[in-house]
């Protein structure tokens, strides 16, 4: 579990012009609620909050909020991105005790080539690439490793394939496919090419032999 401490200002104004002045000054307008405490308007320094959620465990990050005298155990929510820079506008703050169960959205790490793409025969086709999971702060995994070096051509990973580390309980579909083992296009087209001739010959063969002239008894 990544922990991290964030300095805090208060006492910011609410409102689009007061937001684009901060963030001129290098500052990221954020709202800090959670635990049936009023919501408080705060501001963080757009570099710190970087560095903040750059370590391994990404968006995850357990961060102690420092507001003056006092330290606040959080975990950054509801981010809002500049549509072209992607640079981080606004976000909130979840006020949480270690000792809750959140909800988290995990990265799927894949390990391994499968043996079709080692014998180069297929693709690999990602459908997701994270899952959303249920469990203690300090329980939530940097990511969940799956290991696909066995599957080969028309296997599908699905969630429920993964494995489960202890203590976290998937929230998606137990069905949900995560990727998919194909053939390339040309190896379909191919292969579609030779069955569609080795139809040709059944029919041919087929014809000839209802067209033999019958002989006479």
């Amino acid at each position: 579990m990544s922990n991290v401490i964030l300095r805090a200002e208060t006492g910011r104004e609410t409102g689009t012009r007061t937001s684009r002045r901060l963030r001129r000054r290098g500052m990221v307008p954020a709202t800090l609620y959670g635990q049936g405490s009023e919501s408080l308007s705060i501001a963080v320094s757009a570099r710190d909050l970087r560095s903040a959620l750059t370590t391994d465990a990404g968006l995850n990050a357990v961060i102690n909020l420092q507001i003056g005298e006092e330290t606040h155990t959080s975990l950054a929510r509801q981010l809002q991105r500049h549509p072209t820079r992607g640079d981080i506008i606004h976000l909130d703050f979840l006020k949480i005790s270690l000792t809750d169960e959140v909800e988290a959205v995990v990265a799927i790490e894949l390990v391994g080539d499968p043996a079709a793409i080692r014998e180069g025969g297929g693709i690999l086709e990602t459908i997701a690439n994270t899952v959303t999971v249920k469990a203690l702060v300090t329980a939530i995994p940097e990511s969940i490793r799956a290991d696909i070096s066995g599957l080969g051509v028309g296997d599908t990973l699905r969630l429920s394939d993964l494995p489960t580390p202890s203590g976290v309980e998937y929230l998606d579909d137990p069905d949900q496919p995560i990727l998919v083992v194909s053939l390339p296009a040309i190896a379909l087209a191919e292969e579609e090419a030779e069955e569609d001739e080795e139809d040709l010959a059944l029919v041919g063969d087929g014809d000839e032999a209802e067209t033999e002239p019958e002989q006479d008894a």
